[in-house]
């Protein structure tokens, strides 16, 4: 059994691992209440920046809260200070083990036995066990060889050409390539901060015209891929920070458009963004597909193999096509009628 450590151990692990890597916080607050330091993700290359990692202690959890405002993913940023997912807890969570003895089976109403209930898999989980992914592993680059360069910054517009932010593409040199990794800046309206923004659809213009003509419109996994199906002559858009961050907020942008293709990258991740991008447009759009790249993993790597949009390949499970509705049949929300700004 592992020594219980005492209360607020977690907080003092977390916080000298952050400022070994990335410095001290500029505002140091009481552990309670959240303290920031440089994201040592997409922060950690030693310029200046806003400090967007938060970082909290939860007493009646004996856990530590760790946040990147920039939405990095939590183990990324631990994996960067050297810490694991446990390191949050002053003490692993106890495992309840159920008494010894006789299973009792449930009865249902009237005093039959209930049947067992069947194992659900969700069409998702169906559709990456069919397509037998690999185990995910991290490619060894080797040691880093330079700084980290900007070599795209993708600005979010709200209808009326507003700035609301931008999402900045970085490239780390290393010994066997480049590591690639992004932040979100938000335009004050003076400044740049390095913070999150508002969750708008990019290319907010293509989303528009497609409601507005008809034509289909292809949802990617990343402003990259974008670009290409644009340089194609498609209409097309994504959502910030890539897999995981599409939301209904982003969804209710694509209301009456008629027909939309999301395209769905070949990993795990990828394939659960789609479904999810797909779920939120069920009601809202003529008809929704789920496609992927004949070779490779994105929408890039379909078009560097030398295929064309017509041949991408449909994803099994995630893409069920259904009789196309009418448009205006699709009555929007009060939510949905609130989308400009």
């Amino acid at each position: 059994m592992e020594p219980q450590q005492p209360q607020g151990h977690s907080y003092e692990v977390v916080t000298a691992a952050l400022t070994r890597r990335v410095g001290p916080p500029p505002m140091p607050r009481a552990p309670q209440q959240w303290t920031n330091y440089l994201c040592p993700v997409h922060e950690g290359d030693g310029h200046h920046h806003n400090p967007s990692l938060g970082v909290r202690y939860d007493p009646q959890q004996g856990k530590t809260m760790v946040r990147c405002w920039a939405r990095c993913n939590d183990e990324e940023v631990l994996d960067r200070v050297g810490l694991r997912v446990r390191d949050l807890w002053d003490r692993l969570p106890e495992r309840t083990n159920p008494q010894p003895g006789p299973a009792r089976r449930p009865f249902a109403a009237g005093g039959r036995p209930a049947r067992p209930a069947a194992n659900v898999v969700s069409p998702v989980e169906k559709a990456i066990l069919a397509a037998h992914f690999p185990l995910p592993t991290k490619r060894d680059l080797g040691g880093q060889t330079g700084e980290p360069q900007a070599v795209d910054t993708y600005v979010y517009r709200w209808p009326n050409g507003r700035v609301e932010g931008a999402v900045v593409r970085l490239h780390t040199p290393h010994e066997e390539g480049h590591a690639k990794s992004f932040y979100q800046r938000r335009w004050t309206g003076t400044e740049w901060v390095n913070t999150g923004f508002a969750p708008l659809p990019w290319q907010l213009g293509d989303v528009r015209e497609a409601i507005d003509t008809g034509r289909e419109l292809y949802v990617c996994e990343g402003e990259k891929d974008v670009q290409r199906a644009r340089a194609a002559g498609q209409l097309a858009t994504c959502n910030a920070m890539g897999a995981g961050k599409w939301s209904d907020e982003h969804a209710r942008w694509l209301r009456g458009i008629g027909r939309v293709i999301v395209v769905a990258d070949r990993d795990r991740p990828g394939y659960r963004h789609a479904a999810k991008v797909a779920d939120t447009l069920a009601d809202r759009v003529g008809e929704v597909r789920v496609m992927q790249a004949r070779s490779g993993k994105d929408l890039s790597d379909h078009f560097d193999a030398g295929y064309d949009l017509s041949e991408l390949e449909p994803v099994r499970y995630l893409d069920r096509p259904r009789p196309r509705r009418a448009v205006h049949d699709l009555a929007p929300s009060r939510a949905d009628r609130t989308r400009t700004r």
